[in-house]
């Protein structure tokens, strides 16, 4: 888990936001109680409170540790390439990351995802789902946007394919458990990209 600026390791609220990293992606954002978390980060249940105004905050913290955990592994896997389409197919090297990590009982797909779908519509955090999802679609735009430089329509219309299959290979990788849908997705979308 990353450790932002304000937090330090080892820290009340860094305990709680680990604990509930594993026990949302685990067994969901409604099925997780508040005891459950403290009680997982070893700490007293006033804690969260000293720390999260509610359980819709600690959710909130939650996405944007996930999202920064995403942008981890892409500024990892980007900062070995050397061109835009390495810089594209880098995204799916980010997912497949994603999608191996040691999780607790294994894969079961973007967590993201899985936290929006728990969300009501209105609600911050679905929101907060989406820009992740908008910021993707930027990365894939960038580099499309240096291969085809005079072409804006393309562009837009190959960000929305790559990210299609970027987000199917991992609804497929969640059921199946791991990153074999997800290479299988970087294979497609490198045969697009040698096409251009």
């Amino acid at each position: 888990m990353r450790e932002s600026g304000k937090t330090r390791a080892g820290s009340a609220r860094e305990k709680l936001l680990q604990a509930a990293a594993v026990l949302f992606y685990n067994d969901g954002i409604a099925a997780t109680g508040i005891d459950a978390i403290t009680h997982r980060a070893g700490v007293a249940k006033q804690s969260l409170y000293n720390n999260f105004a509610s359980k819709a905050e600690l959710v909130a913290a939650y996405i944007d540790v996930r999202h920064g955990e995403w942008l981890d592994f892409y500024a990892a896997r980007e900062a070995a390439t050397g061109s835009p389409k390495e810089g594209i197919l880098a995204v799916f090297d980010a997912y497949e990351d994603h999608a191996e990590f040691a999780y607790e009982r294994g894969f079961r797909g973007c967590g993201l995802l899985n936290a929006a779908a728990e969300l009501t519509v209105d609600d911050q955090g679905r929101a907060a789902v989406r820009r992740h999802k908008e910021e993707v679609d930027a990365i894939l735009t960038r580099h499309l946007a240096v291969l085809l430089p005079d072409a804006p329509e393309r562009v837009a219309a190959l960000c929305e394919h790559l990210a299609f299959l970027v987000e199917g290979a991992m609804a497929r990788a969640g059921l199946e458990g791991n990153g074999a849908r997800v290479r299988h997705a970087r294979k497609i979308a490198a045969d697009m990209l040698a096409a251009l």
